[in-house]
């Protein structure tokens, strides 16, 4: 426990600077793309008079300097205070703290999905490396990796939601379905079945062909040789030492992958119409909310270090002379 707390506090520090270089090159990234919600906010209502647009842009502080603002907005943040929607009109945590937990349920499913079945299958395939299972599951992956999320997720709604009708074609939950508890839980795992099943697919792929070629590789090693010395049979050999040594990179690639499967469950958002962060960081674009679309970047910063953290954890219960080795430095 205390070599975890130890690592865990590493962690978090050598982490600052990297949400601080990301708070910081977002922000003038944003500054450098023409107009902002002003703009925006005047072009839908069919414009406006200098008076008004310079009003508006004292309300909302975007009259002051570039350095101004950004130390104004890193003192809010510090405070936890992501800023004030300007296309919303409400704080920017509140409409996060909405939409984030449906993209937390998406990527969360399709996570354990895509991992669990995903490392059971490259078991499965390394094995017994170079046989036909090996090969018909190497290039089954290959294909599958090779098609595009969104692609997959168009074809999936249209073969079950649109010509079979087996699932829900958009959306969460049916709207003011006044369904509750287990009953509610039922309508949203039916209509997380198909973006789910879209994002996880795409990983799926790429955790099999990792967990097949650990193992491919742990079978020439010396205590693998050893234990087949011994006679130990084939299936206690997969299971306790060649599957368990493959995990290792595994969970590596399940910690780099977690910002793409951030990314990925944006884009199923879009096709399924889910709302989540993929719905929310459109309005923000559209609407030239630059207070909303740093609070996306920012939470999704904090929750792929998050991620890495768990992945930390995990490899150091996996290997014990990674948390040694940190809890000494």
């Amino acid at each position: 426990m205390k070599r975890a707390i130890l690592l865990l506090r590493r962690r978090a520090i050598s982490s600052l600077p990297v949400l601080l270089i990301v708070v910081i090159f977002t922000f003038f990234l944003l500054e450098s793309a023409s107009g902002d919600a002003v703009d925006a906010y005047l072009g839908a209502i069919g414009g406006g008079d200098a008076a008004l647009r310079q009003t508006l842009r004292e309300s909302y502080g975007l009259d002051r300097s570039v350095l101004a603002r950004l130390w104004l907005y890193l003192s809010s943040l510090a405070q936890l205070d992501l800023g004030w929607s300007v296309a919303f009109d409400r704080p920017v945590g509140a409409l996060i703290a909405e939409r984030l937990p449906n993209t937390l349920l998406l990527m969360g499913s399709a996570t354990a999905l895509s991992f669990g079945l995903g490392s059971a299958l490259g078991i499965l395939a390394g094995a017994r490396p170079g046989s036909l299972r090996d090969r018909l599951l190497s290039i089954g992956s290959l294909i599958v990796y090779a098609i595009p999320s969104f692609w997959l997720g168009l074809v999936l709604s249209i073969a079950f939601s649109v010509r079979l009708r087996w699932f829900p074609i958009a959306g969460i939950e049916t709207i003011a379905s006044g369904k509750t508890g287990f009953s509610r839980a039922l309508d949203i795992s039916a209509h997380l079945v198909l973006p789910v099943g879209a994002l996880a697919l795409i990983y799926l792929a790429l955790f099999l062909r990792v967990m097949r070629a650990g193992m491919a590789g742990a079978w020439k090693l010396d205590f693998v040789l050893f234990a087949r010395a011994k006679g130990l049979s084939r299936s206690r050999i997969v299971l306790r030492h060649v599957a368990r040594n493959a995990l290792l990179p595994l969970v590596t690639m399940l910690g780099l992958q977690s910002a793409a499967m951030l990314g990925g469950s944006v884009v199923i958002e879009s096709v399924f119409a889910i709302p989540g962060f993929g719905r929310l960081a459109q309005e923000a674009v559209n609407g030239r909310d630059a207070p909303l679309l740093m609070g996306i970047v920012v939470t999704s910063a904090v929750l792929v270090i998050s991620v890495n953290f768990l992945v930390d954890l995990i490899y150091a219960a996996l290997d014990p002379r990674i948390g040694a080795s940190e809890g000494g430095a």
